[in-house]
């Protein structure tokens, strides 16, 4: 997926979704901030938690858009991301027929789709990186290599003014490494842009 097609979608809706304390309001924000403050869009931002502030699936949804966003919420999911099983389960009822899947191969078994982009973010967060909660980062830096829908310069500088000082170095490792894993899968992801791209006429 090239940056001209995702920015022909005009308005992407993005939900990335996992268990609380996987950092996706972290990742939403981040998400959000690449989008609007170095790539120029029009940004909306929603997150909602389960039950339980840490373990209950959470979600946060980002709406991307080239104008200006009349009606803040996700009807028609075009990115959707699970980090855990429970959160796939549970927020996968409005996805786009052909929207981008993307999940934890380790923490998700059953994906909501067959063409969905299996990927080890826990897993190589631990193991190559020796820090398990960056994850959310390595799917930031996976979701742009796969997508397009933000551009990896963006996503850096948004998620370098957000991480605690002394992590920048490992925060830019994992988005390279969550870039790699896309990479080294890809013809996983679906091979056109989510279809009937809708545009601000609610």
């Amino acid at each position: 997926m090239s940056q001209k097609q995702a920015d022909s979608l005009g308005r992407v809706e993005t939900r990335l979704a996992g268990s609380g304390g996987q950092g996706l309001l972290l990742a939403g924000l981040v998400l959000a901030e690449a989008a609007g403050l170095y790539d120029g869009r029009e940004v909306a931002m929603v997150q909602s938690y389960g039950p339980e502030a840490r373990g209950g699936a959470s979600k946060a949804e980002v709406i991307i858009s080239d104008q200006a966003i009349d009606y803040p919420l996700c009807t028609r999911v075009d990115l959707f991301l699970a980090l855990t099983q429970e959160a796939a389960d549970a927020y996968c009822w409005d996805l786009k027929p052909n929207a981008w899947i993307i999940v934890d191969s380790d923490l998700v078994s059953h994906p909501p789709s067959s063409k969905a982009v299996r990927l080890p973010f826990t897993a190589a967060a631990r193991d190559k990186l020796k820090k398990p909660m960056v994850a959310n980062v390595v799917a930031l830096g996976a979701i742009a290599e796969i997508t397009g829908v933000i551009s990896r310069r963006g996503l850096e500088k948004a998620l370098l003014a957000r991480v605690p000082a002394g992590t920048e170095a490992l925060n830019k490792k994992a988005l390279a490494l969550g870039a790699k894993l896309a990479r080294e899968a890809e013809g996983q992801a679906p091979a056109e842009a989510p279809a009937t791209p809708h545009t601000e006429d609610m």
